[in-house]
């Protein structure tokens, strides 16, 4: 097992990562940037190094620093959470080069499976559905213009690299096409110094449906379930669940074994997320799949009770996973919020939501700076109940029991989005927040309960 681990991130994964470590035994470095200095990670954490100014590109993805810093405080091992370095195929081989154990896939797995248009094509080749689309890479706007001719519209072009919703854009005109087109193309050039762009054919108002796979070096592969994501502002999950309320057993049974094919054919080793859309006639497709830990994770965490990140770990280490697919047990209902700050500032007093069922990830604490450089979530908060209705009221109990305090958050927004008809029916797909966000907008400004609606 590893005796120190750098954690190449910042924020709640970074501590989740280091309070991980502590009960495994580990010690752990954690790097920071200077507008970090004060945050829960860096003080917990059994070393910490601050190795740049706040602009990520100078710090949490400065990889040449980190790796010197992992070489020079004697690190066997780096973890890079989600986002930042997570998912770059190239900083995972200079680990390996480097002869320090990225936690996480191999970088050719990564560049594999990042390549979103390389993905389709082994999925394709193994047999795992995938949403129609261009043969291959678009370059220009009369490519993409006779690809549609193929496909027919709606489309949607997405960028062959990142995540995150960026490089991606829905069109249902060809009016529209040159200007998404060109628009996406930029966007994934600024986020991901990639513009490969590939299209596909758009699936009206799906289910946006992940499953959790585990798998290590010998070739074991497990599916824990999966979570609905449906709940999405411009391509950003705000709310997952689990089960997911549409699917029947049989469904459920049919996509998991289809995302430990997607994962057997890449030679899939770590934890890691298959995605897939679900279309108003049940059937699904692969859209991408994730090689890191994902934001969502204590939702299959409270469900399974499979501590997800000791998993990747132990994995990394080159154990062998001990759970094999028919020990995987489900039980109740579970529901993660995100609360985000909507800016920066510090904090005043805070009080976190406790109790029976509810688990909240968060670096903050009363009194700390929320720093404007970052993504903007602070929290999460996790709740289970036996039922799908005992864990929405959990949810609506612990949101309404947060303080936050001189800091503007969307706690109270996604409160009222809990008692919309549409969430408790569980019938929501990706359209929920187009359809229904100006009218929970309109209960939130204008002070309105539900009772009053």
């Amino acid at each position: 097992m590893f005796k120190r681990i750098l954690v190449a991130n910042r924020g709640e994964i970074a501590l989740r990562i280091i309070r991980c470590c502590r009960e495994m035994g580990i010690e752990t470095v954690a790097v920071y940037s200077t507008a970090d200095e004060e945050t829960l990670p860096v003080m917990l954490a059994t070393h910490s190094v601050c190795i740049g100014p706040p602009r990520a590109a100078d710090s949490y993805l400065n990889e040449d620093v980190i790796l010197t810093t992992a070489l020079k405080m004697g690190c066997d091992a780096i973890h890079p959470g989600y986002g930042f370095l997570s998912e770059n195929a190239r900083f995972a081989k200079k680990c390996e080069e480097n002869g320090i154990t990225f936690i996480g896939p191999s970088g050719e797995i990564i560049e594999k499976m990042g390549d979103k248009q390389t993905a389709r094509q082994m999925m394709i080749k193994c047999g795992v559905p995938v949403v129609p689309g261009s043969a291959g890479l678009i370059e220009t706007v009369e490519e993409a213009k006779a690809a549609v001719e193929n496909i027919g519209y709606p489309v949607l072009i997405k960028a062959s690299a990142g995540g995150g919703g960026k490089g991606m854009r829905k069109v249902f005109t060809p009016e529209e096409l040159a200007g998404a087109f060109t628009t996406a193309k930029e966007e994934a050039r600024a986020a991901f110094a990639n513009d490969d762009m590939y299209m596909e054919k758009l699936i009206l108002n799906p289910h946006h449906i992940e499953f959790q796979i585990l798998g290590d070096k010998h070739g074991n592969l497990i599916y824990l379930g999966e979570r609905d994501c449906s709940i999405q502002r411009r391509n950003q999950k705000l709310l997952e669940e689990s089960p997911a309320w549409v699917l029947s057993e049989d469904l459920r049974k049919q996509m998991g074994e289809a995302a430990v094919k997607a994962a057997k054919a890449a030679d899939y080793y770590s934890a890691g997320t298959v995605e897939f859309v679900l279309d108003s006639e049940n059937h699904f497709y692969f859209i991408e799949m994730n090689t890191r830990i994902q934001v969502e994770h204590p939702v299959t965490e409270m469900l399974t009770g499979v501590d997800l990140l000791k998993e990747q770990i132990k994995i990394a280490a080159g154990r062998k996973l001990e759970i094999k697919q028919e020990d995987v047990k489900s039980e109740g209902h579970a529901i993660e919020c995100r609360i985000n700050a909507e800016a920066a500032g510090k904090i005043g007093q805070l009080h976190f939501p406790g109790g029976y069922g509810v688990r909240v990830d968060s670096h903050l604490y009363g009194g700390c700076e929320v720093s404007p450089y970052y993504d903007s979530m602070v929290a999460k908060i996790i709740v289970k109940g036996q039922t799908r209705l005992e864990a929405i009221k959990r949810l609506r109990r612990a949101l309404e029991e947060l303080i936050i305090e001189d800091l503007k958050t969307n706690a109270e927004f996604m409160n009222l989005l809990t008692y919309h008809p549409e969430f408790i029916r569980g019938s929501y797909n990706t359209s929920f927040w187009e359809k229904n966000s100006e009218t929970i907008y309109r209960w939130y400004e204008e002070g309105l309960s539900v009772d009053d609606e």
